[in-house]
């Protein structure tokens, strides 16, 4: 009896089982589940997909044209092909899309995308006539018998509605626009066409593309772990007003004013500068102090960013980053590009608390060596905002908030606890853009070279108190581009206080001029042996390049110190 009751189970379990699996199998190619239940069951993305693509163009000088198409059906993307910056035309990429559980047996899923003039349709024949079987880049052959589909601006598209299709790694899943022929995509899974978009911009608007995801989001990145190496060691490079554009931008200041025939492109140069020092320094923590993206010449900001990011991805460097004064200037808001800088490989930037003033007021923990969960410095980072809010009063650029000062000193003072289980100099540095009214004290030691007026705040909000209250060590801004120096300020028995240092400007978009200056990369190198922060720049162009420049020893057993030369 009991054997015949084990025998019945087992055999309703397989039952069941294939039953189950039948199912699936049939719902995966016929969909004969209801949609409502598809909500429950496990599929490879539960994002969208998307069915169709179109280019809505309008004019200034016809009231009845218009941008948008039905919003019940097209999804517009905010991006104006034209940058806004069109005679009397502009042009705005929609799309349709739909969720895979909300998909009808007719609904048709864009599995392959590209730009041209052409039908894509005559390559491929050609391809099969000469043996590949009618396999391209574009198509590994599992839907080559759908037709090619013509949409405005060059585009073609291929379309499935065969079953499964939503689920295949070729469905496109997201569509985007960069621009600029130098545009370059940071984000996984993301690669753009090849192929500008075919629209009349003229040469002085940077070229439309599309930027294509296919398949399921990818999973997170896991964000990494600094740590001081095995030898004690840990350095940060420090990226000054990299000022990238939307297109290649043009140098300013640029010198030798013969390089490269005349023709300086200043984003080209700006990456291959940073390029070359990441390349020679090796650093391992990048620290982006604002100015990333150059204002009215980066209309399309995740452009501009996405430059910086793909060197820095490639280099596998981990990287933070504060705003500027022009990083949101008349264009994309603080809060939406750091959304995108935060979900990129190797950023561990983050908007930081909501209640308190700014966007990007956080910091990071530098971890011991070995596999130590001791902190052995923190790195804090700061918003000073861009201009000021009371002109008539104080005129120029604005301050750190009070609201900045307390989470400061808050955050400062939990931390002190957890920093004393560190048996080496744990150490405290900070990061902002716009310099301390301190930077200009008549009294300061300086190493380095001062070329224009500081441009800090007319309003002393008090910050600079707090950090030497809370025992940091080194702060370090951007924002006057061809100021490079570091300056000691003193407590009042005369004994060193605060290093106070600029970074030079690094972004051949900016200005520079003031008597010769080249563009700087600051580095910051901490030996963790002997508690021991030494500093130098690089430069883009010279005698020097090889160098380190003005190098300087500035905090010495965990204290600072003054120049040996005092």
């Amino acid at each position: 009896m009991t054997r015949r009751i084990v025998r019945t189970v087992v055999q309703t379990a397989v039952a069941a089982v294939f039953t189950l699996v039948l199912i699936f199998f049939l719902d995966r190619n016929y969909r004969v589940l209801p949609n409502a239940l598809h909500e429950y069951l496990p599929s490879h993305h539960t994002g969208f997909v998307i069915t169709d693509i179109a280019i809505k163009k309008c004019s200034s000088i016809n009231v009845f044209s218009s941008c948008k198409l039905d919003p019940a059906v097209w999804f517009r993307i905010e991006k104006d092909l034209y940058l806004r910056k069109g005679l009397v035309s502009s042009a705005y990429l929609h799309i349709q899309r739909k969720r895979e559980s909300d998909l009808t047996p007719d609904d048709r899923v864009i599995i392959d995308i590209t730009v041209g003039r052409r039908n894509p349709a005559a390559a491929e024949a050609k391809a099969s006539a000469g043996g590949r079987g009618g396999r391209d880049a574009h198509d590994d052959g599992d839907f080559a018998n759908e037709p090619w589909e013509a949409r405005p601006g060059g585009i073609w598209i291929k379309r499935s509605n065969r079953r499964g299709v939503s689920d295949s790694k070729k469905a496109v899943t997201g569509i985007d626009v960069l621009f600029g022929d130098d545009a370059v995509e940071a984000r996984p899974g993301w690669a753009i066409t090849g192929t500008p978009l075919l629209l009349d911009t003229g040469s002085s608007i940077p070229v439309p593309q599309l930027t294509v995801r296919r398949g399921p989001p990818p999973p997170e990145v896991p964000k990494p772990v600094p740590r001081i190496q095995d030898n004690g060691r840990f350095k940060i490079m420090q990226l000054a007003d990299l000022h990238l554009n939307t297109g290649v931008g043009k140098c300013r200041d640029a010198l030798p004013v013969d390089w490269n025939g005349g023709n300086c492109e200043a984003d080209k140069r700006t990456l291959d500068f940073v390029a070359r020092i990441l390349e020679d320094e090796k650093p391992n923590l990048v620290v982006l102090s604002g100015d990333q993206v150059n204002a009215d010449h980066a209309p399309d900001a995740p452009t501009a960013i996405f430059k910086y990011a793909q060197l820095l991805i490639e280099h596998k460097v981990p990287y933070v980053s504060i705003f500027g004064n022009h990083d949101d200037e008349n264009t994309m808001s603080r809060p939406a590009q750091m959304q995108i800088i935060e979900s990129l490989p190797y950023s561990l930037s983050t908007a930081g608390p909501p209640d308190i003033d700014g966007v990007g007021n956080y910091y990071i923990e530098i971890l011991a060596r070995g596999s130590s969960g001791h902190s052995a410095i923190t790195v804090y980072l700061l918003d000073s905002h861009a201009y000021s809010p009371d002109e008539r009063r104080y005129k120029g650029y604005d301050w750190i908030k009070q609201s900045q000062i307390d989470w400061f000193r808050n955050t400062a003072q939990s931390l002190k606890k957890p920093h004393k289980e560190y048996t080496h100099h744990h150490m405290d540095i900070a990061f902002i853009h716009i310099p301390l009214p301190e930077y200009t004290l008549p009294n300061l030691t300086l190493v380095g070279a001062w070329r224009e007026p500081s441009t800090a705040p007319a309003f002393n909000s008090g910050f600079y108190n707090a950090l030497v209250d809370e025992g940091v060590l080194m702060v370090s801004c951007g924002h006057d581009h061809v100021n490079e120096y570091c300056g000691l300020s003193r407590k009042d028995d005369g004994s060193p206080a605060l290093w106070m240092c600029h970074a030079g400007a690094a972004g051949f978009a900016g200005y520079a001029g003031y008597g010769g200056f080249h563009r700087k990369i600051r580095i910051f190198d901490f030996d963790m042996n002997e508690g021991r922060i030494t500093t130098w720049k690089r430069v883009e162009w010279g005698d020097d390049v090889n160098k380190k420049i003005d190098e300087l020893i500035i905090v010495d057993a965990g204290k600072v110190v003054a120049p040996v030369q005092e």
